[in-house]
């Protein structure tokens, strides 16, 4: 593999240096990030704009040493090529989810209720989002680095407004703002020379994740048109979800005797113990030493160690999201995902029970070359149902819509756990469709003509 091509295991030449570095590279540790989007009101402007922001945009992998990079990446809604002047025939030729917009698609994948888009947060589902910028670092100076040119680009190039910001850190305790720790999954895409977190995992075929390339069917998948325009580019899902940290201790308490009893609930709901270590390995407590160990926390396979979900319940949350190869009602290859959850807000005061009206949660990042058959199938089969586990109508005890009237089930020898009146303990504040080009493209976007 050279520096700017990877070769798949069939051979196929991935241009690794024309991928947008935010697209492929895991998540830092720790990080600080954050997340701005421009609305473009002239498209002169706007291009003019990323002529600015291309020479801070960085392509392939992470350099020696990953630990210590920054990086910024930059992505577009339907809107934003439309209001940047990208021909009809190309805007024609995306994705119809991509198109419509994820707001337009709530009933969809769940956003109901209190998550439903009459209550998101504005820019959301306005039409008013068309360039989303993120950058994330190891630490703050980094990020300013980083951040630097983009942030004189947006205020001194009249005609885009920015619109939005939300900066994003990973807490002191390292973990989420339920307690859990996060990050720490990557699929093992073929021919990327970037090795997977499960060693068990066969590669995945890289056009699962890039346009341009093979994808798990064998055909390339639907790319927009011209070729500049989408090839090593992929689809990005950018969600905002505010988490309810006090309902979810206060159902914990609740639904338990004591300490140990509620830190083995909370952890058979997630799949891993707060440490990360999961339970598969680990089923009676926790263990941080082996959630320490990169090489040790992900080498599981759920039929080889816990075909019926003893240890860990076939409808915890990273066993639905990621169900690798357990007995399930379809191919789970079909549906990975690249993720990334970027914690935003206070943490709750260790102890408190009671909310404290903080807005707190992640901005989750979800990244994949078909949005319909990785995002919004996730969302709508696993998360928000579980034929495919064969338990109906009971969702994701974390990530579901349940308003109080949940129920989930815990395998356990006699008899199974049936918890049930679960609230719900997340909430969407809102979400995009992004398309994230490749540098090319990006250029090609840039240099468009009327």
């Amino acid at each position: 593999m050279t520096a700017a091509t990877g070769l798949s295991g069939a051979g196929v030449g991935i241009e690794i240096d024309d991928i947008q570095s935010g697209a492929l590279r895991p998540r830092p540790v720790p990080y600080e990030g954050e997340f701005n989007f421009l609305r473009v009101d002239d498209r002169h402007a706007g291009r003019a704009l990323l002529r600015r922001l291309i020479p801070t945009i960085g392509g392939g992998l992470a350099g020696p040493d990953p630990s210590r990079d920054a990086w910024v990446a930059v992505a577009f809604t339907y809107q934003g090529l439309r209001a940047l002047g990208v021909p009809q025939e190309s805007l024609d030729s995306f994705s119809r989810p991509f198109r419509e917009g994820m707001a337009a698609r709530a009933d969809q994948i769940g956003d109901v209720g209190e998550s439903a888009p009459a209550n998101w947060e504005p820019p959301f589902g306005t039409g008013e989002v068309h360039i989303a910028v993120s950058a994330l670092s190891t630490d703050a100076a980094r990020l300013a680095k980083a951040l630097e040119r983009a942030r004189v680009a947006f205020h001194e190039t009249p005609g885009v407004e920015l619109i939005w910001q939300q900066e994003v850190r990973q807490l002191p305790t390292g973990r989420t703002t339920f307690g859990f720790r996060d990050g720490i999954s990557h699929p093992n895409i073929e021919g990327l020379g970037l090795p997977g977190s499960n060693p068990r995992e066969a590669p995945i075929k890289a056009g699962e994740f890039i346009l341009g390339y093979p994808c798990e069917t064998g055909g390339l998948p639907p790319m927009p048109s011209p070729d500049v325009l989408g090839r090593n580019g992929t689809y990005v899902a950018v969600r905002k979800i505010h988490t309810k940290a006090a309902a979810w201790r206060r159902y914990l308490r609740a639904n338990t005797s004591g300490a140990e009893d509620e830190a083995l609930l909370a952890a058979k709901m997630v799949g891993r113990w707060p440490s990360g270590a999961p339970l598969t390995l680990t089923p009676e407590h926790d263990d941080p030493e082996l959630a320490a160990d990169p090489h040790r926390n992900n080498d599981f396979l759920y039929r080889e160690n816990d075909e019926q979900g003893l240890r860990c319940p076939a409808g915890a949350h990273i066993r639905r999201v990621n169900p690798r190869d357990a007995a399930i009602i379809g191919d789970a290859r079909m549906h990975r995902l690249i993720r990334r959850g970027t914690t935003y807000g206070p943490p709750l005061p260790e102890g408190v029970l009671e909310d404290d009206g903080a807005d707190r949660g992640l901005v989750g990042v979800f990244i994949g070359a078909h949005l319909e058959r990785q995002f919004e199938f996730i969302k709508a089969e696993w998360v928000n149902d579980g034929n495919f586990i064969g338990y109906p109508g009971e969702q994701d005890p974390v990530a579901g819509h349940h308003n109080g009237t949940g129920s989930v089930t815990i395998p356990e020898k006699p008899v199974r756990r049936r918890l049930r009146n679960l609230p719900s303990f997340v909430a969407t504040r809102g979400g995009e469709y992004c398309f994230l080009p490749g540098l090319r493209a990006l250029r090609w976007i840039a240099e468009l003509q009327d």
